[in-house]
């Protein structure tokens, strides 16, 4: 009888051994949907993999769809995620999701020191590795802007370049630069800028080559803009712009990563976040090509970049820019059409 119990019970205890390994086996991956450059990017999330053995899977904006294809799978799949983790190369996706209730709120420990308005208040998204909107000037440029509104002074006259408004970080700087301004002073300033025979680029790398070549004396651009160019030796400096103490500050493009409702596999997720909030991932982003600046204070970052805390910043809302991003296209595209 004893000899009868023990045989079904030891299968059904081994059967009960086999599912814990696999669920245990099937918790050791993450499946992060990614807008930052995948060449960036992917040493990374590789690095991770290799340090933690959880298995990594990456779905990479392309090029053509950059930031938005993602972004658009995520809400698309609200009611059944796939993905664990989003890394996005800015904030404003990051306000959208959360308005959209894709995003659940996560405060990493490795947070910590990240300063206070590169994260979502209640930890929805969180900034690191940023970008600064700054100025390119030519070397042989004989007077250099200081602030941004100086597209807009006689002095510079047809001398600079700026990137198409209704894309990329040039959208997020002017959606910035309307909330800061509010809407007309904002739009005073657009004007004055058009009438200044400032030109548009295609883009910040086509404004950054444009004032490498001499054919414009400066342009507002990303930092990886800047330091790309200098590594190649091009015959430019940088200025980063209204530093002085009654002037707005230099507009901060951060990355986000951001802990998607409903994930799949949360424990691997927040792992994950932890790792990309961390120095040393920062250290790693600021040494790569994109020369990212580390939101964490005393990181080792490359010479030719200040510090975070030794740039004034745009203090800015991002869900506030996010919105009014959203509110002044038509606007911007009336401006861009109009002779």
């Amino acid at each position: 009888m004893q000899k009868a119990v023990f045989i079904p019970l030891l299968g059904f205890a081994l059967l009960f051994s086999a599912c814990s390994k696999q669920s245990a086996e099937k918790a050791q991956q993450v499946t992060v949907y990614v807008s930052e450059d995948q060449v960036f990017s992917e040493p990374i999330l590789k690095d991770f993999e290799k340090q933690t053995g959880i298995q990594v899977n990456t779905v990479y904006d392309t090029e053509e769809s950059k930031g938005t294809g993602v972004m658009n799978r995520l809400i698309a799949e609200k009611h059944n995620p796939q993905a664990d983790v989003y890394w996005a190369n800015e904030p404003i996706r990051a306000e959208v999701l959360k308005h959209k209730g894709i995003l659940t709120p996560y405060r990493s420990p490795s947070a910590k020191g990240i300063a206070e308005q590169f994260h979502e208040k209640a930890f929805y998204w969180t900034g690191f590795s940023a970008r600064v909107r700054l100025f390119v000037v030519n070397n042989k440029a004989s007077l250099k802007p200081t602030s941004i509104f100086d597209y807009a002074d006689p002095s510079f006259k047809g001398k600079g370049v700026i990137a198409n408004p209704l894309f990329g970080t040039t959208t997020s700087h002017i959606a910035a630069l309307f909330t800061v301004l509010g809407d007309d002073k904002a739009k005073t300033f657009m004007k004055q800028l058009k009438a200044n025979d400032i030109a548009i680029s295609t883009s910040n790398g086509e404004s950054a080559d444009f004032v490498a070549s001499g054919s414009y004396n400066f342009a507002l651009v990303d930092s990886d803009d800047a330091m790309s160019r200098l590594a190649q030796h091009a015959p430019i400096s940088f200025v980063y712009p209204d530093q002085g103490r009654d002037q707005i500050g230099a507009f901060v493009v951060p990355n986000t990563v951001m802990l998607i409702r409903g994930a799949p596999h949360p424990q691997t997720a927040k792992k994950l976040i932890d790792y990309l909030l961390s120095k040393k991932v920062e250290e790693k982003l600021a040494f790569a090509e994109c020369a990212q600046i580390p939101l964490h204070e005393g990181v080792p970052m490359p010479k030719g970049l200040k510090p975070i805390d030794k740039i004034k910043t745009m203090r800015v809302d991002y869900g506030k820019v996010a919105e009014k991003l959203v509110e002044i296209q038509p606007w911007l595209k009336q401006w861009l059409n109009r002779n």
